[in-house]
């Protein structure tokens, strides 16, 4: 898509604390207006829509256009984006167990900025599937290497808390 769509689509979420919740409709109908524009197989359109109905409250509404998304091809950035926003969406309506298999598959892809992310989101999932300590496990991992101090340990602990006793001795 060109800049200037792009342009227009970051100044919409920018004013998206704009709109209160009694408002949250005129905010998806401004995104769905950018999203008119797009051709009709642009993995984009579903992408917006579904960003616009999970912000507003409606994971329900958001996972199955998330899904049209990456059916379409949506890939790199916005394509990890939406994996993340659908494990998300996914937990909040019932279903961590699709998060979970949907993010696995992320900790051995690619680096990027979003590696917390697709940490911090598996480790809700988990923890709502009773997997409390792999999902701490997750953050804490993720968080050792923006501290100060104690980065060994924390990763040391992360690491404890999910391999078995014997590997540890």
């Amino acid at each position: 898509m060109n800049s200037n769509w792009e342009d227009r689509v970051a100044a919409a979420w920018a004013s998206f604390d704009e709109y209160p919740e009694e408002r949250a409709e005129e905010f998806r109908a401004l995104i769905d207006a950018l999203v008119a524009e797009l051709p009709d197989d642009s993995p984009l359109g579903p992408f917006e829509q579904a960003c616009a109905w999970d912000s507003t409250g409606h994971s329900d509404k958001a996972a199955p256009l998330y899904r049209e998304a990456l059916a379409r091809g949506l890939d790199g950035y916005r394509g990890r984006r939406t994996k993340i926003q659908l494990a998300s969406s996914l937990r909040n309506v019932g279903q961590a167990e699709e998060g979970v298999e949907l993010l696995t598959p992320e900790l051995d892809g690619p680096s990027d900025e979003l590696d917390d992310a697709v940490r911090a989101c598996l480790a809700l999932c988990l923890s709502s599937l009773g997997r409390d300590r792999e999902g701490l496990s997750l953050v804490l991992g993720a968080l050792a290497p923006h501290l100060p101090r104690y980065q060994r340990s924390m990763a040391n602990y992360a690491r404890a808390l999910v391999e078995p006793e014997a590997d540890r001795a």
